[in-house]
């Protein structure tokens, strides 16, 4: 891996922990807010991760002589279901009943946790992914070296 690659790798995955640490943050803050100000906080957060998706598709695009075709389909298969999602939510600020207002809430909860659970995998598979780079790169410069 190249000197700014790992530079770069080591500095993303700081910006990531900082992300983390300022999402945790607006949780935690909007268990005390009205309903309006999370639901506008909720709305932010939805429009935040969709520049970020887009980008991220974009970037994947550019590269993808270097990004391999399952990165690819995870990305988007990932988008379609939040965009699902997304509509579920939608519906379910719809309902006009309690019960299924509440049963509306325990799916969201558990996508919520669903997606902490998966974000925390993806954090433990780009480690594993900058640690086989900088070792594939580690590797390659032994065999140039060799030449």
């Amino acid at each position: 891996m190249s000197v700014s690659s790992k530079v770069r790798a080591s500095e993303k995955f700081a910006e990531l922990s900082d992300r983390a640490k300022e999402a945790g943050k607006r949780v935690a803050a909007a268990q005390d807010q009205a309903k309006a100000e999370v639901e506008q906080s909720a709305s932010d957060a939805r429009a935040s991760a969709k520049a970020y998706a887009d980008k991220f598709r974009d970037s994947a695009s550019a590269d993808q002589a270097h990004v391999s075709k399952s990165w690819n389909d995870l990305q988007r298969s990932w988008s379609q279901h939040i965009d699902k999602m997304h509509e579920d939510v939608e519906a379910s600020k719809r309902a006009f009943d309690a019960t299924q207002a509440v049963n509306d809430a325990e799916d969201a909860e558990g996508d919520a946790m669903a997606a902490i659970d998966f974000a925390y995998g993806a954090i433990e598979e780009a480690e594993a992914s900058v640690l086989d780079a900088i070792s594939a790169w580690k590797q390659a410069d032994e065999l140039v070296k060799k030449q």
